[in-house]
This record gives structure tokens, C-alpha cells and sequence, in this order.
């Protein structure tokens, strides 16, 4: 369990352990065995918590599982609404966001997120609860950036367009980084597969604007 940061009242410190805790235990359990499979209770008894605990940390186990990936998008959220934007620059902000938040995330984040995308991956349930919370993040996002560029040629379509762009070049980082072997599953390596997905965008962009088609190699 890693530890809360020394500036945090105790009480705080004390919440973010739990919430630690009920994530890895869960998370372990899980893993062990299968989402439907867990109940609640075996949860808050391994933690030696009540369900009224439990549920002051988290809305539903499904919650529970998918903490990580919900820790990463609150950190891109926070992210956006105080960088500086620009309607020109606008892509260049949804991605530096994303590697802010990818690098604030706690010690063995990285563990914890491959863990609990394995679970969505093979359980129904929590990949549509991830599916409407990535689509939640986005319209935060899309409204945070309107409403910080207004007055702005740009449109709300537009907008969810290239954050959407942004995404599905996060999402194949992903899939590489998910498929290397153990030894290149660590933070750099994400990093480093989110910035070629990235670098590829550009080419991307030619492509539905009309341009022509690069010549295989």
C-alpha cells in the first residue's frame, strides 16, 4: 500500500489509506478469481471495514475496480481546467494533459491499471461502467474547454471530435503496451507507446482532411 503524502491532515491520510487499501485488495481478489465472483463483504472483511466505509469511498464495486483508470481521468480533468488553452493549440493541450496526469499518478499505479484493464477487457459490466465514465470525462472536458475558449469559432462538435481523436490514439498505446511482455510494462514504456500514437495524429488528420495516401514501405 503506498504511503498518503506527509502534508495531509491525519484524518485525509487516513481516508487515502483505506481507499488504497480496499483498491489493491479488491483488485487482488479479483484477479484471483472473477469480478462476479467477489462478494462486498469479502472485500470490507479483508480490509476490516464496514460497507457503510466502503461505500463513503466508492459508489459500487465496480468503482472499486476501475479506480485507476478513474484516478488517471480526474488528474486529466483537474489537468485541463487549469492549463493554458488555445483553439490553435488545442490538441497539444488534450495531450500534454494526459502525460501530466499519466506522470502525477501515484507509485505503482501502473500495476494497478493493467490489473483492472484486464478485468474490464473480460467482464461485460465493467466495460460498459468504463465506457459511460470515459464518455462522462469527455463532456466535462468538452464543457470545461468551451467554456474557457469562449467566444470561440471552435463548437462543442469539434471539440469532442479532436478529444476523441486524442483518445483513440490512447487507446492503441494502450492495446501495444498491454500486449509487451512483463519486463515493458512499466510507466516509461506507456509513455513512450502513448508518444508514438500521438506522433502518428498528424498523419492521421491528413488523411480525413483528403489528403493522399502515404506509400507502403
Amino acid at each position: 500500500m503506498e504511503n498518503a503524502p506527509k502534508d495531509l491532515p491525519l484524518r485525509e491520510r487516513k481516508k487515502l489509506r483505506t481507499r488504497q487499501a480496499l483498491v489493491d485488495t479488491a483488485l487482488e481478489l479479483f484477479a484471483e478469481r472473477d469480478f462476479a465472483d467477489v462478494t462486498l463483504d469479502e472485500i470490507v472483511d479483508a480490509v476490516e471495514v464496514s460497507k457503510r466505509t466502503f461505500f463513503r469511498t466508492f459508489p459500487s464495486k465496480e468503482d472499486v475496480a476501475l479506480a485507476p483508470e478513474k484516478e488517471l481521468w480526474a488528474a486529466y480533468a483537474a489537468d485541463i481546467e487549469s492549463r493554458p488553452l488555445s483553439g490553435e493549440h488545442l490538441l497539444s493541450a488534450y495531450e500534454g494533459a494526459l502525460f501530466a496526469a499519466v506522470e502525477q499518478m501515484a507509485d505503482g499505479w501502473e500495476r494497478r491499471f493493467l490489473v483492472s484493464r484486464s478485468l474490464a477487457d473480460r467482464t461485460p459490466a465493467l466495460t460498459a461502467h468504463s465506457l459511460r465514465a470515459c464518455s462522462e470525462v469527455s463532456e466535462q472536458v468538452v464543457r470545461i474547454v468551451a467554456d474557457r475558449l469562449a467566444p470561440h469559432p471552435l463548437g462543442r462538435t469539434e471539440l469532442r471530435l479532436l478529444l476523441d481523436l486524442m483518445l483513440a490514439a490512447w487507446r492503441c498505446a494502450l492495446e501495444t503496451w498491454t500486449a509487451s511482455d512483463a519486463a515493458r510494462q512499466d510507466r516509461a514504456a506507456l509513455i513512450r507507446n502513448v508518444r508514438d500514437a500521438f506522433a502518428a495524429i498528424p498523419a492521421v488528420a491528413a488523411l480525413a482532411a483528403g489528403g493522399a495516401v502515404p506509400h507502403a514501405r
